[in-house]
Formats: structure tokens, sequence, C-alpha cells
């Protein structure tokens, strides 16, 4: 049954970072009451295996929409083949100022300056723990603002340490334009000194628990054909597991002339799905196979999901299609990739 016609124009009334809350709550409430199933994907299972993980089918949430695994299993009740929650830093923070989240509908398009505002790792890992679900559950790990970027890499393996056992696999975000300087970690000695610390940590983790969790790379889609090339050589280099193609975008010119189309942030949706498939194809003529691609960016139809398939990526993820779509693009998505 999709109700979510119904609800969205009520939804978009309001404030959109109200009504983001509103909704995870009432998916919460629904999952709590066994409502979910009204509303729940008709299950279409395509099992797969991807980065030595069984997923039981391609379509995963992508990191963003739970940020401190507050609502994991009444996202998972959805249908999805995998969970990615965060992105969480090691201390808590409130993130930008509002406004800092503006919906372009013309254009099915997002764009957020968050600035990775989370409870912190201790309480995300605390939500995990008392969680049901039992299926691939991805934690997307962050600097906190108030690092400087020199020091960026202890954050980074202080959200590696503490999710190593609780995470299927672990995603490392240095692609978000919200964080100041983030990004530059996509570039030169920085990813060099980043990856290797990481390479090196996760060996430590592996023989310390006897379990090896995959760390996957998530890069922004604002990146020459240059800039691909250097990090799939890298990724190989240091043994990645996977790369997520890609995060927002900081481009406007799809949006131009639109009231918030000049608002900063990581612009989300629809316009960024072209530039986000080059990324995913330039990977895929890069790595050869020899590393899988997740991925991410203006997903808001099945054909769009089979798109990134064909273009080389082995599983995807969707969050603003969630938002303009609802749960029926869930459904929509699992039976085009099952065809």
């Amino acid at each position: 049954m999709n109700l979510y016609p119904l609800l969205r124009p009520l939804l978009f009334s309001l404030d959109p970072e109200t009504a983001h809350h509103a909704t995870l709550a009432l998916l919460k409430l629904a999952d709590k009451t066994g409502l979910s199933t009204l509303i729940r994907a008709q299950s279409v299972d395509k099992p797969l295996r991807v980065m030595g993980l069984d997923f039981k089918n391609p379509l995963g949430l992508a990191a963003g929409l739970d940020k401190n695994g507050d609502y994991i299993d009444a996202l998972a009740a959805l249908g999805f083949g995998f969970i990615e929650i965060g992105t969480v830093t090691p201390r808590p923070q409130p993130g930008n100022p509002k406004p800092r989240l503006f919906r372009l509908p013309e254009h099915q398009a997002i764009i957020n300056r968050m600035g990775f505002n989370n409870f912190g790792i201790d309480h995300l890992l605390r939500q995990v723990e008392r969680c049901r679900y039992r299926g691939i559950l991805g934690i997307n790990i962050g600097k906190n603002a108030d690092t400087p970027l020199e020091n960026a890499t202890e954050d980074y393996l202080i959200g590696l340490r503490k999710s190593y056992q609780a995470a299927s696999y672990v995603t490392i975000n240095i692609s978000s334009p919200n964080t100041k300087n983030l990004r530059q970690l996509q570039q030169g000695d920085e990813i060099k000194h980043l990856l290797e610390a990481l390479k090196r940590e996760q060996t430590k983790l592996q023989a310390e628990y006897g379990k090896y969790t995959p760390i996957a790379v998530k890069i922004a889609p604002d990146l020459t054909a240059e800039e691909i090339r250097h990090i799939a050589e890298l990724l190989l280099e240091y043994g990645l597991d996977a790369v997520i193609a890609t995060n927002t975008t900081i481009a406007r010119d799809k949006v131009q002339g639109h009231q918030y189309g000049t608002e900063t942030g990581g612009l989300s949706g629809a316009p960024v799905k072209e530039s986000s498939t080059l990324v995913v194809k330039g990977l895929a003529a890069e790595l050869n196979g020899k590393l899988p691609i997740i991925a991410a960016g203006g997903i808001l139809s099945g054909f769009d999901a089979k798109e990134k398939i064909d273009a080389g990526a082995s599983l995807v993820q969707i969050y603003s299609g969630l938002i303009y779509k609802g749960p029926a693009l869930i459904e929509e998505v699992l039976q085009t990739l099952a065809e």
C-alpha cells in the first residue's frame, strides 16, 4: 500500500529538517506497531556477494538519513538489502547553523549543509547494540569540524577502531562539502597518508578481533578524470575494499535560477545523476573489476539504478529519491534490478 503520495504534501508543507525528523518518527512508530508491513517493498531478493559480504539484494540506504543509528530497524523494515548510518564523528557536534536543508522540488533535488551534526560515535554504537537488525550495516565515519586537517587521520582512526566490530563495513567520508577543507583529503599526499594509516589499522584490528571489516571510501562527483584515475590507483595500491561514488555536488549549473539554487552546501537528487554516473564509469574503467563500486547519486527510478549497475556498480544506494518518491521507489528499483 503506497500511502506516501498522500503524506508527501503534508510533509513538504513543513520545514525540511522538521519533516525529516517527523518522517523518521512515523517510520519508527510503524515499525513498533507492525504497520511497516503496509509500506514495505514487495520482497524481490537478488542475493549477491560484495566485499566478502552477503547482501540479500543490491539496494541500500545511503548515509545521512539516519546519522545516529536511531532508526535502523524502522528503515530496514522497508526492504533494503543494506543500511548505512552516519556520518558520525568521534565527538558529538551540532553541525552548521539552521536553516541548512533546502528542497528544490522542481528539480527533484535537495541542498544540505548539515555539517555532520550527530551525537557522536559512542551514542551510535549504543543504538546499534540495541537494534534487532542483523543484515548488512555500514557505518560512515568523518572528522569533527574543529579537528585541524593535519590531525584528520586520527579522527578517522578513532572512528574505525570504535566501529570495527559493530559494522559490516566502514565508510570513510572524505567528500562532504559541508566540513571546511574536508575534500582536500581526496588529493595529493593527504589521501595517501590517510589510506595507508587506515589500512595499517585495519590489519591490526583484524588480528585483534579475528574479524575482517571492509573499508569503503566515499568520493565526490566533482572530480576530474585525472583525479578519478589517481584515487583509483591509490585504492588499489593500499588495498581498500570498495569505493562509493558519489557524495553530493557543489556544482549548481542544473539548478540555476531556483530560489535556493545559490545556497551553499551539497546538492543531491536528480541534478547529480549524470556526474555521479560519469564517476562510476571512470572508476570502472580504471579499477577493471578489481574493486567493487557502490553507486549513489540521482537514483529516482528503477531505470536510474540500472544505469548505475550498467556503468559498473555492484550495489546502489538511495537517499534523495526516497524523499521524493517514498518507499515505492525501493520496490521499483528492486523489481527493475531483478529483471
